[in-house]
């Protein structure tokens, strides 16, 4: 089963987009984690969300080419609103800003829940915010995507350190709104953070290769998992990306040892 051409041609583009989001997210998660804002990735991807599915709900035709493009406008907006607002928070409100972003996702999810509330298909909405559609994604999908990462990887890699906080904040708003659409907010933390804390314990100049290693194989072995077991791909995907960044965190410390 696995090797059938069929089901290659679905999982492909899973990979594919899977591949692509690791590539701007693990180099973002190092830098959430050296500010120590750990949930802004769920706090962002969530805001972002539920900016695409107010969009979805209230146009008319929104799997019209008009429709995607207003519901995207809408998902970035909500993201990079929040970007401004969690950059002022950090510079006037740092003590507080981890309990200010904590609460912006319980707002965003809640309200994303009451938005959802009476329409007949909001929990398929809800769950596909949450976990996503990856395997849904088209060539297409990817394309776009990738229209958005590779500038976004040459600001990041050409001029992160010029670009200051509120430059951080906006490629991250930016980053995670592409994303969240596809893999859903539990993929987009889990590619955010789990990498990089299994890469902590390298040394400094190993620690971006390493992230890229342990994202790269969680996401071929979750991949496989899913394929093999028919276990939904997202979930899938964040628990084996956390079981490999934990062997990875391990093997460096039973190497020191």
């Amino acid at each position: 089963m696995i090797f059938d051409y069929a089901l290659w041609s679905i999982i492909a583009p899973a990979l594919a987009v899977s591949l692509l989001v690791t590539a701007t997210h693990v180099p973002l998660g190092r830098e959430v984690l050296k500010r120590g804002i750990i949930f802004i990735d769920l706090a962002t991807a969530q805001i972002a969300g539920l900016g695409a599915v107010a969009a979805t709900l209230y146009l008319s035709e929104p799997h019209s080419l008009n429709g995607i493009i207003l519901v995207n406008l809408a998902a970035f907006s909500a993201a990079l609103v929040s970007g401004i607002f969690f950059s002022w928070a950090e510079l006037h409100l740092k003590n507080r800003q981890e309990a200010m972003i904590g609460g912006a996702f319980v707002l965003a999810a809640s309200l994303a829940i009451l938005i959802l509330a009476n329409e007949p298909k909001g929990g398929e909405e809800m769950k596909d915010l949450l976990a996503g559609q990856i395997l849904w994604t088209n060539w297409t999908q990817i394309g776009l995507v990738a229209l958005v990462y590779v500038p976004l990887l040459m600001v990041w890699f050409g001029l992160q350190k010029k670009m200051g906080r509120i430059g951080f904040y906006m490629i991250f708003a930016v980053a995670v709104t592409a994303s969240v659409q596809i893999v859903g907010v539990y993929l987009v933390f889990a590619l955010l953070i789990f990498p990089v804390l299994g890469a902590s314990s390298f040394s400094e100049s190993r620690q971006l290769v390493t992230a890229y290693g342990i994202a790269i194989t969680g996401i071929l072995l979750g991949l496989i998992v899913s394929v093999i077991t028919d276990y939904p791909t997202g979930p899938t995907l964040v628990w084996s990306l956390a079981v490999v960044s934990i062997l990875g965190a391990l093997s460096r410390t039973i190497r020191i040892k």
